[in-house]
């Protein structure tokens, strides 16, 4: 390489150093405030994630707290009262109060079932199974076509709420008179695949009450 090749390459570094720094200068404030958002938007993160585990320790200890109430009714006021910190909670809350509830006001506490049933704010998760409960509440004042049309549209849906609206569903053709109906529908729940132990178990006991034939290995799938 000759003296002025190497002079002209030294002048063009210069020349590039000089606009970098120019450019630094001009639009440095940029990469600064970039850092600051940042730094900013991760501890901000960092406190947020902090303030909803502290609101949601805050109100799981405001249910425990009610649940330790003396009577039932004294819990389910307890646990009305908690405040809820979003949704879900608020579900988990009334859900909580209206078993409480179920002993001495039954039919208030149907209610208050169905009340979260019929609301379209919530999961459909929850909808179920405040049906499911509500339904299956003695002396909720809901009539046995209502429960019977309510527990139909369950019957409809996947897995386990299938299956828990068909056990709610026989038990109304007992109380209706109704055996045959009853028997076919635990016969087929304890046939079911997805039918948990519990569940096979519950339904077995209710048919040999019944005089009925429990199915054999492989009936029924």
């Amino acid at each position: 390489m000759s003296d002025t090749d190497s002079f002209i390459d030294e002048v063009s570094e210069e020349v590039r150093r000089d606009r970098l720094f120019g450019l630094m200068r001009r639009y440095g404030w940029i990469a600064v405030l970039l850092v600051l958002l940042l730094v900013g938007g991760t501890a901000w993160n960092e406190w947020r994630k902090a303030q909803e585990r502290q609101t949601a320790q805050a109100f799981g200890d405001a249910v425990l707290a009610a649940l330790e109430a003396d009577s039932r009714d004294a819990r389910a006021a307890a646990l009305s009262g908690v405040e809820a910190p979003n949704p879900g909670a608020a579900v988990m809350r009334d859900l909580l109060a209206a078993a409480e509830a179920s002993a001495a006001t039954p039919q208030d506490a149907a209610s208050r079932l169905m009340a979260l049933a019929e609301s379209s704010g919530i999961e459909p998760v929850y909808r179920q199974i405040a049906t499911l409960k509500a339904v299956a509440m003695p002396d909720s004042g809901l009539s046995v076509e209502d429960r019977r049309t309510r527990l139909e549209g369950l019957a409809l849906a996947e897995g386990l709420t299938r299956l828990l609206a068909e056990e709610q569903l026989a038990m109304i053709d007992i109380e209706t008179g109704d055996t045959g109906a009853a028997l076919e529908r635990l016969v087929a729940i304890v046939g079911d695949a997805q039918s948990t132990p519990g569940l096979r178990r519950r339904a077995s006991q209710v048919i040999v009450a019944l005089g009925g034939d429990l199915p054999g290995p492989g009936q029924g799938e």
